[in-house]
């Protein structure tokens, strides 16, 4: 069946390739893929040899998802791949611009995950003079997406922001209003930073990000396996999004918030409980392939 590609970049959201393969042999294509230390625990072959009693050393599990990458790598198109440095609370910019200067020699298209986060953001500053491709992960604010936005200005490549919708719909908050004001903030910008819309748990997410008109939209395997079956379909002009939650009670709207692109990053309120929780999700799961 012809598709007919939305302008909408896709990202499949995961860490095993054979998974890459089979929807990018589904779709027809696939711009994309997004990884982080959850999804490398997941993969099939870490688990088996978890599961067989070998735990790995770091520098094992740094190969793994070396390994992972460079399988990835060819099967996608422009959108590369996004590989997640290891940060804690403690990591210093200096620590993760060090693992994100070696991630990116792993594959040509990488893409360096930097958390939303002060050091974050000054590992992102550092990288974007050196000429390397940054995502920034775990965004819940449109605060956070305009400190992205300043601490990045002057990026000769597109830097991503990826504002996670799910776990905002899981606390009661509609996620999807943050990818929206984030796109109605950066339109008084210079275009340099793209959104892409993450942590998408539905087909209506995927559909209303199409109608955002954001530039990428990272989706696990089993949603674009959905909209497959469903044929592709992409909204009209009569899509409405309905902002609830899986049992059907009403998200609470998050307001637009104007903000001044060009103030200094430093400026901008970087907190966020989501931020700081997903941090530690990563973390515990990163550790839990490693030996003792």
């Amino acid at each position: 069946m012809a598709i007919r590609r939305p302008s909408t970049k896709i990202l499949i959201d995961g860490g095993d390739p054979e998974e890459t393969a089979r929807i990018r042999n589904l779709l027809g294509f696939l711009d994309g893929q997004t990884t982080n230390p959850t999804l490398v625990a997941k993969n099939p072959e870490v688990q088996e040899r978890i599961a067989s009693g070998h735990k790995l050393s770091r520098e094992e599990q740094t190969q793994e998802y070396k390994k992972i990458v460079q399988s990835i790598s060819p099967l996608v198109d422009s959108a590369g791949v996004s590989i997640e440095v290891f940060a804690d609370f403690d990591t210093t910019a200096d620590q993760m611009l060090a693992q994100g200067e070696q991630m990116f020699t792993w594959i040509p298209n990488a893409y360096i995950k930097y958390p939303c986060i002060a050091e974050g953001l000054k590992a992102a500053r550092i990288s974007i003079e050196r000429g390397m491709r940054v995502n920034m992960t775990l965004c819940f604010s449109q605060s956070q997406a305009a400190a992205v936005y300043a601490a990045t200005r002057g990026s000769k490549e597109p830097v991503y922001v990826s504002p996670f919708v799910g776990r905002l719909d899981d606390q009661g908050e509609n996620g999807m209003d943050l990818v929206r004001n984030i796109k109605k903030m950066y339109e008084e910008g210079d275009g340099h930073v793209h959104v892409l819309a993450a942590s998408l748990r539905r087909l209506d997410h995927l559909s209303y990000a199409f109608t955002l008109g954001v530039e990428l939209a990272t989706v696990p395997g089993k949603i674009l396996e959905e909209w497959a079956k469903a044929g592709f379909p992409l909204p009209d002009q009569n899509f409405q999004y309905s902002a609830v939650d899986a049992k059907g009670n009403e998200l609470k709207p998050i307001p637009y918030q104007k903000l001044e692109l060009n103030s200094p990053w430093e400026s901008f309120d970087l907190r966020h409980e989501l931020t700081d929780k997903g941090i530690r999700k990563f973390v515990d799961d990163y550790n839990s392939t490693l030996a003792a």
